[in-house]
């Protein structure tokens, strides 16, 4: 397989549209992008002092939490205060652990926000007999917190679930959006392919029989299959991620979650004609990185972009769905190119 080093001349602008780059700024990029691909193939990130010599230093991430129309919504955040902000929307069945190789390539440079969902992650997972587990409820809450948190402009990173809670935020504040990096997450009903059979025919009666034909989705084997799926070199692919997933669908309760998660999704295709109409009326500028092995969102899904975006910038990477664990080597160049010429 070939790859690439953060800098070759293949990934990486060495301009963008506030001038030319300086020197101090090419080895703050690159100090940045080897962290995170050091961190993707195992070795150690180097320390502040390491790096000290390079202009650049490892950013801090902190871990908090905020408490939004009464649930503890987990959140990391990283690089300044003041910098233009990149939202890291998360998919299924993980939480913002799936930007922890991503945050500290992108905070030396942006405001960078990746909250979880309430039942995914570190925040609450509240009793769904009391709380409604809907796409729509997790946009609320998001931008809720996007709220307090005093956000009124932002890039998206959606990926998955993260699509659909972006999409909403989108058409709520369509002047609040500065740009879209979209990794594996839909807007095209002719996206859904035969991995979605199964959910849709829950979607066609809510029957109980096909409610337990899903389980299957939160099993570990299944759990594994989203991270090691069409992924060229397994050696890249950290087991610690469906191991950390798994626990917190295996908690009581969470399966049941996930049941009424899968049903909602239904109420985003009605959604997917407005999010093309702000696509074509809006023109965000727009990346496309997306994983072409994916069986989960196909690459079919990905090409549909194209209809109502003409500009986006399009590429398809040799990998699956969790196209950041094998890949951050080449994405992140992809992806802080894109933020320096067309975010502010």
């Amino acid at each position: 397989m070939a790859t690439h080093s953060p800098l070759t001349p293949q990934t990486t602008r060495l301009r963008h549209d506030k001038g030319p780059v300086s020197r101090r700024h090419l080895l703050a990029q690159g100090a940045a992008v080897a962290g995170a691909t050091m961190a993707v193939a195992g070795s150690p990130i180097p320390t502040q002092a390491a790096t000290a010599d390079q202009g650049a230093a490892i950013p801090v991430i902190h871990y908090r939490s905020k408490a939004v129309d009464g649930v503890n919504i987990f959140y990391r955040e990283a690089g300044p205060a003041d910098a233009p902000t990149v939202l890291l929307l998360h998919g299924f069945p993980t939480s913002s652990h799936m930007f922890r190789n991503l945050i500290p390539a992108l905070a030396d440079r942006y405001h960078v926000i990746a909250p979880d969902y309430p039942g995914f992650g570190q925040s609450d997972m509240p009793d769904r007999a009391t709380f409604a587990y809907t796409f729509d409820r997790f946009g609320e809450l998001v931008d809720a917190l996007l709220d307090q948190l005093g956000v009124t402009r932002y890039a998206m990173y959606v990926m998955d679930y993260g699509a659909p809670v972006g999409w909403r935020l989108a058409l709520k504040h369509p002047e609040r959006i500065s740009g879209l990096i979209v990794q594996n997450g839909n807007a095209y009903e002719e996206g859904l392919k035969e991995f979605w059979d199964s959910i849709k025919a829950y979607w066609s009666d809510h029957s109980e029989a096909h409610r337990k034909a899903l389980y299957v989705l939160v099993t570990p084997e299944t759990t594994k299959f989203q991270y090691t799926d069409g992924m060229s070199d397994l050696s890249r692919i950290s087991p610690d991620n469906w191991v950390h997933d798994q626990a917190l669908l295996d908690r009581p309760g969470n399966a049941e979650i996930q049941m009424d998660i899968f049903y909602d999704y239904r109420t985003n295709l009605p959604l997917y004609p407005a999010v093309q109409a702000y696509f074509r009326k809006h023109r965000p500028p727009a990346l496309i990185v997306w994983g072409q092995n994916d069986k989960i969102f196909p690459a079919d899904g990905a090409h549909l972009y194209k209809r109502d975006l003409p500009e986006v910038e399009f590429h398809l990477l040799d990998t699956g769905h969790f196209a950041l664990e094998d890949k951050a080597d080449e994405m992140v160049p992809l992806i802080r190119d894109f933020l320096d010429r067309k975010v502010k």
